[in-house]
């Protein structure tokens, strides 16, 4: 029996996709480039939000870094170009330095996200430029010939678009930290490189991601830990995938290990830090020293840890480890068949992910056997009551009859659905028979029943 903390939570995975993603092919070569006044931030906040950048693995284009002294403004020109996301830090002296402004006007003609923070400025100094600004233009246009009013006109508008946009002003944090913390997890949302794909159209997924962050939500400064558990094929993975991509980017780090498909746990461990620390040089011998590094290198970072397919203490102890492993409210997300393990690791809540009621196993089989959540005809109503009664609210066996029936006839659906009854679906039988083989005798019991016909 699950202990008193322990949620009933329904699921349904996702439907098959109705349309192909669209994937952009540009390549770029850096994922941020950072515009400022060298004497005014340089030092301090320019660097500190470098820092915070490329310290999460963000490929950041500063000029002083990435460029030698003298090198021409074609290579400017370049990285603007080959930059995904561009952060203005307007600064007090920003408009005093045409090198700024005319960084700014390329920025401001490309299509892509720019971020602007409003350093000790207000932003509306920049939109109209007054106060500081206003006497850096009239130093500006003394003795501008034609073509320097022209320029300066490009500025002046550069400034009121980018001042425009929505943006970060410093003086509405308390501390630097924390707007340096806001912008980065913007720009690490934004980037998302390598989500996890869950599918399109997740039935009911949104409420139940809501209603597991809610859980999750502890004043608690320690690591909290969370089981998932199920038998195999009821939507575990999908759920912890579906968590994973929504809040990963509030971390310093993450870490989505498929435990399951490996015994390898030096080769876990290698993952866990790669991944957490952005930094695939990562080695390590052995898996005590594994455990040892991850303690050193993790103890004062706040991370996401999801180990997947868990059915051994072993794993547990070689990854998930104590809640001194990582740093303060740290969340560690485990999926497994067996709530046994979860209780001797001493996994702070519990989520049963049970079978599908009746109503849901519809909707799912629909989507997956007709595009949409109802039947083509009333003769394939009945069909399809047939089938999800055989699956018995199991979302794999849903998803893959469904699959499998989806565009054939009435008489093909007929066909099947009698063959079914004798010889059972061989991937259907094969999934289940993996999870069968693990449950206890009172579980077993809900699988051995006789099947209805339907198939007069």
């Amino acid at each position: 029996m699950a202990s008193g903390n322990t949620q009933i939570i329904p699921y349904s995975p996702a439907p098959p996709p109705s349309s192909p993603s669209s994937i952009s092919t540009q390549q770029f070569t850096y994922e941020v480039f950072l515009s400022f006044r060298g004497e005014d931030t340089r030092y301090g906040f320019t660097d500190h939000l470098y820092q915070a950048l490329i310290s999460h693995g963000i490929h950041t284009f500063r000029d002083d870094n990435e460029l030698k002294r003298g090198v021409i403004e074609y290579e400017i020109q370049k990285a603007i170009e080959e930059s995904k996301i561009f952060v203005i830090i307007f600064s007090a002296n920003y408009a005093n330095s045409r090198w700024c402004l005319d960084e700014l006007v390329e920025i401001s003609q490309i299509q892509r996200l720019i971020l602007p923070i409003f350093y000790h400025v207000d932003p509306s100094v920049v939109r109209k430029q007054t106060g500081s600004h206003e006497q850096a233009f009239v130093d500006h246009e003394k003795e501008a010939d034609e073509e320097k009013r022209e320029k300066i006109q490009k500025w002046r508008s550069a400034l009121m678009k980018v001042g425009n946009l929505a943006g970060y002003d410093l003086q509405k944090f308390r501390y630097e930290a924390e707007i340096i913390k806001k912008i980065r997890e913007v720009i690490i949302t934004r980037l998302n490189p390598t989500p996890l794909c869950v599918g399109d159209n997740i039935v009911g997924m949104d409420f139940h991601v809501e209603q597991l962050k809610s859980m999750m939500q502890t004043e608690r400064d320690d690591v909290y830990m969370a089981g998932i558990y199920g038998i195999g094929g009821i939507g575990k993975t999908t759920m912890a995938m579906a968590i994973y991509n929504d809040i990963s980017s509030q971390f310093d780090g993450s870490s989505f290990l498929k435990v399951g498909e490996t015994s390898n746990l030096l080769k876990l461990q290698k993952k866990l830090l790669r991944d957490t620390l952005k930094d695939q040089s990562v080695e390590i011998q052995d898996r005590s020293k594994g455990i040892n590094k991850i303690k050193k290198m993790l103890c004062s970072k706040r991370v996401l840890i999801v180990l997947d397919d868990v059915d051994k203490i072993e794993q547990l102890n070689n990854l998930a480890g104590k809640y001194g492993w990582y740093g303060a409210k740290s969340i560690v997300i485990i999926t497994t068949k067996d709530i046994n393990l979860l209780n001797q690791h001493g996994v702070d809540q519990f989520y049963e992910v049970k079978q599908l009621n009746h109503k849901e196993a519809i909707e799912l089989f629909n989507w997956w056997a007709f595009k949409q959540n109802i039947p083509r005809s009333q003769d394939f109503k009945y069909l399809s009551d047939c089938v999800v009664k055989y699956a018995q609210g199991l979302p794999i066996a849903l998803t893959v009859l469904g699959g499998f029936l989806s565009d054939k006839s009435i008489d093909e659906w007929k066909s099947a659905l009698k063959k079914l009854e004798k010889i059972p679906n061989i991937e259907v039988q094969n999934i289940l028979q993996v999870s069968y083989d693990k449950l206890d005798d009172v579980e077993k019991g809900i699988f051995d029943r006789p099947k209805t016909r339907c198939i007069k």
